[in-house]
């Protein structure tokens, strides 16, 4: 029968990888939608009100089923880590409760406005709520983000000993949650959020491009996403950079895994591209039997910080190691995937500036392909993230083997791991079904825009505000 830690860890990260889709698709889309907003306030150009409309239809839908798939993470605390939730709940809870009681109703109760409110609110409080809603999704990864990145740099804590069980205890509110992996996580997710519907709105943009299909919505769409990219892309790997810097002095063990470095060595190489030169070597990577390019001393520059001769701590120098391969492959496609993205966008950027954005076929086609890459991109740094901190669950506090409910047999957690692949797959189907379908709908006619005139408002209030 299978061991319950590994069935709870696969179900957990399951869940995570099907959830994190949504969060990031109204993450991304909330400053777009706020602009959009604002412009179809300010202009009386009808392309920023189509823009406004089409892209809170799927704003609306991947809050909806984000909402549904979360709430199902929070309770495999208790069901399945129900060891973790005992010792580390005073901590741990706390955020989570705030994000709920504080983020996630802002951005619900002004979601309704922002939907269903257009005709019926004063173009003041209509931008108002636009701004409420993206505050409410990027405080909600805040406190989420705080979460998480105290189980990878735990501060302001001590252990105490309540009834014979170790129980984390809260000394210092502001060390624990203004720990040092903070900023960086939040900073690096926020942007990878933006820079993902910036890749999914302008490959959407160019196939219509690319099928003689596009129209001023479009073309504007892919304007405003390339603008978004030529930011976002280079700040992502320029941050990414320094980012792992930190991990190299937080978390070693991790960064060893990162860069496959079993034995600790000086002037280690950073692989932009690796191949396995033997199958053995996709299961049990090591730094100095792949086969790739790479920048000879990279690895070792990126954990000094300028300098390449400096030493990396190996793996057989720490008590456990995470699953190098998945670690060290999910790394190198993560950093693939960042300078994939700087290059197209400044490929597209050049295009636009030489006055054939939408009439490279070839770029168009390299969008198309690069839709659903900045999702995917997430997807692996999570994946680096999390599988990177095992053999812990709290780094330096808590194991994962300690952390999964006594209680929990192997066949209870195999029929539920089932359950949830089973259920998962269906919701994301069904979300991808109805987001193809929202676009080869397309943005609705200029000519069947609502008036968006406000009505009575009170004194000193009106739509022109």
């Amino acid at each position: 029968m299978i061991d319950p830690t590994l069935a709870s860890r696969v179900q957990f990260a399951v869940t995570t990888i099907v959830h994190i889709i949504f969060p990031v698709m109204s993450m991304g889309l909330a400053p777009f939608l706020v602009y959009f907003t604002w412009k179809s306030v300010r202009s009386t150009d009808p392309v920023y009100e189509q823009l406004r409309r089409f892209w809170t239809k799927i704003f609306a839908i991947s809050f909806v089923v984000g909402t549904v798939t979360g709430i199902v993470l929070e309770f495999e605390f208790g069901t399945n880590f129900a060891a973790f939730s005992t010792t580390a709940g005073e901590l741990f809870g706390g955020p989570l409760a705030v994000e709920g009681m504080m983020a996630f109703m802002l951005e619900a109760t002004f979601l309704g406005i922002f939907v269903f409110g257009r005709e019926r609110v004063s173009d003041r409080l209509y931008v108002v709520s636009s701004v409420m809603v993206g505050l409410g999704t990027w405080l909600s990864a805040l406190w989420i983000l705080i979460a998480n990145s105290w189980m990878q740099t735990p501060r302001g804590f001590e252990m105490v000993t309540k009834n014979g069980q170790p129980i984390v205890t809260l000394v210092d509110p502001i060390a624990a949650y203004a720990n040092p992996r903070f900023p960086w996580m939040y900073v690096h997710m926020q942007n990878a959020a933006v820079l993902s519907v910036a890749l999914f709105m302008a490959g959407v943009a160019a196939y219509y491009v690319w099928t003689n299909r596009d129209t001023r919505f479009w073309r504007k769409t892919m304007k405003i996403a390339l603008l978004v990219m030529l930011i976002t892309a280079p700040l992502q790997v320029i941050h990414g950079d320094a980012y792992g810097r930190h991990v190299a002095e937080t978390q070693p063990q991790k960064f060893a895994a990162m860069e496959a470095v079993w034995e600790t060595e000086s002037y280690v190489p950073e692989y932009i591209v690796a191949f396995p030169t033997s199958l053995d070597d996709l299961t049990d990577p090591r730094a100095k039997d792949i086969f790739g390019i790479g920048i000879p001393g990279g690895a070792s520059w990126l954990a000094s910080g300028g300098d390449p001769n400096a030493e990396i701590t190996g793996l057989n120098e720490f008590e456990g190691s995470p699953p190098v391969a998945i670690v060290f492959w999910s790394f190198r496609a993560m950093v693939g995937l960042g300078f994939w993205f700087v290059l197209l966008a400044f490929w597209a950027g050049y295009r636009w500036r030489t006055g054939e954005l939408f009439e490279d076929d070839l770029l168009h086609k390299a969008m198309m392909g690069s839709t659903v890459l900045g999702i995917l991109a997430v997807e692996v740094g999570w994946i680096v993230t999390e599988v990177g901190r095992q053999p812990w669950v709290i780094q330096g506090v808590m194991k994962s083997s300690d952390a999964v409910s006594p209680g929990l047999t192997g066949a209870e957690a195999l029929t539920t791991l089932v359950g949830f692949v089973v259920v998962y797959t269906g919701l994301l189907a069904l979300y991808t079904y109805v987001i193809v379908r929202i676009i080869r709908q397309g943005p609705p006619d200029t000519e069947d825009l609502a008036t968006t005139e406000s009505p009575e408002a009170p004194s000193g209030v009106t739509g022109d505000d």
